[in-house]
């Protein structure tokens, strides 16, 4: 592999396995075993199959605990702690032929975070987004967003070993777009929970709102907390 497709394959694996890791170890082992790409020696063992009927295994899990409201924010929530950790590894592995001429040690430490770093900030994103979306009951948004991750992360790996210039185009993108994105979206998961955590202060604001002084008609200000609603009993001309 040349550096662009190292990098590449470094960056790319980090970001996929921080939304499917094990959609990723199984696309990136199958590839190198029908001879689609070649593996650096420290990512080979991708290509067992042992290690590729676990991925598939829990990929299948992945898939139908990923469509289910509030089971797929757990899911994410258990994989903080797999996702990160697998997506630094992945990128020093792809890393591991390439020397940068910075030492090996200090290569690895630096592949290292930034991999985790790409890891965190694609499954973060995918996890907020999860959290958000699972504020409305109904299944069906679930399951467009899990097949549209899905899609994102096979496309994503289809790039990185076929036009690995076109990724770092998308990238560059998705990293702008997680700078906008990722502060609204937990911005709003923080609103919503916590006015479920005080809903009495929420009402509380909701009746101070509604009995606020308005100005009728008259250009008077009515403090009688009734506003726009109150209205006159009918005139008897009698």
């Amino acid at each position: 592999m040349g550096v662009i497709e190292t990098l590449a394959l470094g960056m790319g694996g980090a970001w996929a396995s921080g939304i499917n890791l094990y959609g990723t170890v199984v696309v990136l082992g199958m590839m190198d075993n029908f001879g689609l790409i070649t593996l650096p020696p420290d990512l080979q063992i991708l290509t067992s199959w042992w290690v590729l009927c676990f991925a598939v295994l829990f990929y299948l899990i992945e898939f139908i605990a990923d469509k289910i409201p509030f089971v797929d924010s757990v899911w994410d929530a258990i994989h903080t702690f797999i996702r990160i950790p697998a997506g630094a590894l992945l990128a020093a592995g792809a890393m591991s032929g390439l020397d940068a001429g910075m030492g090996e040690d200090v290569q690895t430490v630096i592949t290292l975070l930034i991999g985790g770093t790409v890891a965190a900030g694609s499954h973060f994103t995918k996890a907020g987004s999860r959290a958000a979306i699972n504020t409305s009951p109904e299944p069906v948004t679930n399951t467009i967003a899990s097949v549209t991750e899905d899609v994102a992360v096979f496309g994503a790996l289809y790039t990185v070993a076929f036009h690995p210039v076109v990724f770092f185009v998308l990238f560059a993108m998705f990293v702008l777009l997680l700078i906008w994105l990722v502060p609204k979206i937990w911005r709003f998961i923080g609103d919503v929970f916590g006015n479920a955590r005080h809903p009495s202060a929420a009402c509380s604001q909701a009746r101070a709102h509604q009995s606020a002084p308005t100005m009728n008609q008259t250009g008077k200000i009515d403090l009688s907390g009734a506003g726009h609603n109150a209205q006159l009993p009918p005139h008897d001309p009698k």
